[in-house]
């Protein structure tokens, strides 16, 4: 019998998401790959230290305690012989990862659809766009974040900001076009009408799904981290509960800065699709932006100096 994912959250991720390897990265940027071949090839032995995904995919693979519930895949631009660092790194820290796709420079992105990869982690801005574009739930990870707190060692704690990440752009674009008034009045009117899916809707949905899988040792604990306040904060809670998921969670910040406020829920990652939102956050919590709706136009768009 064909052996299958099906069923299982899958979590594809770069080595350099997963591992810190910000100084070979240097040197590959100083060199070329050979260079970087070799260096990592000479550090065979010394296992990578944690890089800023390693919390949120160590304790999402702690809910495969009895049977399959997650699978962790390596997607990586690395070249197959640095591949055995990354695998032997996974081995030396516990981390049952058995699969991997190593490419060498390429885009590693088309194989997600054979993986039905319900998230990509990467530090490749373009290869997260790609994914974006594909379906798939992507985020580029800041790779200087700060690292996961260890005070939840039996939580899963994602935060999730809500337009364009969550939800559709729509009332972003409206805030955009004609200010924080305006907005809220659209809000106000459609409180009743469910927001369009977002790109990251399906990893709630499938966080939801493990959330309710029995599990002795593991939990997930959501959050929804919004710029949205009163009363624009109805729509967002009616929209979840017109798809019958739920968040632990919400803090409607009305424009109040995220860091500090992501800094005390103390999660194992925060996505949102504002860079600025991002950098505030990176010096608390593990982070990563998701190039999606109005504030993230087309990279060919966006002008040059």
């Amino acid at each position: 019998m064909p052996v299958s994912l099906a069923g299982q959250l899958v979590v594809a991720i770069s080595s350099r998401a997963l591992f810190d390897f910000e100084e070979e990265n240097e040197q590959f940027e100083a060199t070329d790959d050979r260079t970087y071949m070799r260096l990592q090839m000479e550090r065979l032995e010394v296992p990578a230290k944690r890089g800023v995904a390693f919390s949120l995919v160590n304790k999402l693979l702690a809910f495969n305690a009895g049977e399959p519930k997650v699978e962790v895949v390596i997607l990586s631009r690395n070249d197959p012989y640095s591949g055995m660092r990354v695998f032997r790194s996974a081995k030396h820290y516990g981390l049952p990862i058995q699969r991997g796709v190593f490419t060498r420079g390429e885009s590693p992105w088309r194989y997600l659809r054979p993986l039905s990869a319900n998230l990509f982690l990467s530090t490749n801005e373009a290869d997260v766009r790609s994914a974006l574009a594909a379906g798939v739930p992507a985020a580029r990870v800041y790779p200087h974040s700060a690292r996961a707190s260890d005070a939840h060692p039996n939580e899963v704690r994602i935060a999730f900001d809500g337009d364009a990440v969550l939800f559709s752009d729509e009332a972003e674009q409206v805030f955009q076009l004609s200010g924080l008034d305006a907005f809220q009045a659209h809000e106000h009117e459609r409180a009743a009408t469910p927001l369009a899916a977002g790109p990251f809707k399906p990893l709630l949905e499938a966080l939801h799904r493990l959330q309710h899988e029995p599990s002795l040792d593991m939990r997930i604990r959501t959050a929804l981290v919004t710029a949205r306040s009163a009363p624009a904060h109805e729509r967002a809670i009616r929209t979840l509960m017109d798809w019958h998921v739920e968040v632990d969670q919400a803090m409607f910040l009305g424009g109040l800065p995220k860091g500090e406020f992501l800094r005390e829920f103390e999660p194992d990652f925060f996505f949102d699709d504002q860079t600025g939102h991002i950098e505030n956050a990176a010096p608390h919590v593990p982070a990563g932006h998701v190039a999606s709706g109005v504030s993230n136009p087309p990279a060919a768009a966006v002008s040059r100096p």
